[in-house]
């Protein structure tokens, strides 16, 4: 069980360290840049900027004037939350590309739930451009989901795995 116990304090060390570092950054930006201000990093492509996300991931669902929105919202996170814990909690036993994936899904998922919770929207300030044309502005909270999320179908599609014998074989 040793193992079990080191594995799930790595994956809790991931995620309570993907919440703290998303947290941060968030509280940072609040107060350093003012709303829909923007500092650029690198001009044409990419700018710290304060924006307000009261929908889903990216922007999703942001313009719906729904009174149920942010219920909705809170409830899918829970559900999400309560799915990638189990998940982790049943794949914890090894260190895998699954566990970690799964670790900065549930970091990122708290830290976005966190925001919902307290405000009903998510603070963004990483944006990305060429041009006219934008990628969303998202955060570190986003920016783990994502990754975690390419983890496991790097996992599904190109890591094989042993074929279970069977007992008569």
């Amino acid at each position: 069980m040793t193992g079990h116990s080191a594995m799930r304090k790595f994956h809790l060390f991931i995620a309570v360290f993907i919440i703290a570092l998303d947290r941060a950054t968030k509280w940072l930006i609040t107060q350093k840049i003012a709303l829909h201000d923007s500092i650029p990093v690198f001009p044409s492509f990419f700018r710290i900027t304060h924006v307000e996300n009261r929908g889903a991931a990216f922007g999703l669902f942001a313009d719906s004037t729904s009174e149920w929105k942010i219920a909705l919202l809170i409830l899918f996170s829970v559900i999400a939350l309560v799915v990638v814990s189990a998940m982790l909690w049943r794949n914890s036993h090894t260190m895998t590309t699954t566990g970690i994936g799964l670790a900065l899904i549930l970091g990122g998922a708290v830290g976005n739930l966190w925001d919902r919770l307290l405000s009903g929207k998510v603070v963004d300030f990483l944006l990305f451009y060429v041009g006219e044309y934008q990628w969303p502005a998202f955060n570190v909270a986003d920016s783990a989901i994502v990754v975690g999320a390419a983890l496991l179908v790097v996992e599904i599609l190109f890591v094989k795995t042993e074929p279970e014998k069977s007992p008569n074989s």
